[in-house]
């Protein structure tokens, strides 16, 4: 059985950082995003992650691009996604994803599995 576990979240202030983890249990991946969802509103992409051995390919959305960064650590089959100068935009439930196919992109579409989601607050 596959499980997607995130963790990390909780209350930062604005201008703060935070690390969020997915682990994967039940098979190994070699494409994994994240997305989030804020109150009110749809489900967006925010980053996702590639690789093939020590080669990786990340993509993010624009709406974050130089402030988050997706990384794993394929040892502990888990994927993070460290996120700094938070504000309070980027509130939401974070919800990792993961594909069976070799390479993915910003549709929710494209991934089989997904995680229960993780709250991120950012107070102002």
């Amino acid at each position: 059985q596959v499980q997607l576990v995130e963790s990390g979240g909780g209350l930062v202030q604005a201008g703060g950082s935070l690390r969020l983890s997915c682990t994967a249990s039940g098979r190994t991946f070699s494409s994994m995003g994240w997305f989030r969802q804020a109150p009110g509103k749809e489900r967006e992409f925010v980053g996702a992650i590639s690789w093939r051995g020590s080669i990786f390919y990340t993509r993010y959305a624009d709406s974050v691009k130089g402030r988050l960064t997706i990384s794993r650590d394929n040892a502990k089959n888990t994927v993070y996604l460290l996120m700094n100068s938070l504000n309070p935009a980027d509130a939401a439930v974070y919800y990792c994803a993961a594909s069976a196919a070799s390479l993915t992109d910003y549709r929710a579409d494209e991934y089989d599995y997904w995680g229960q989601g993780t709250q991120v607050t950012v107070s102002s």
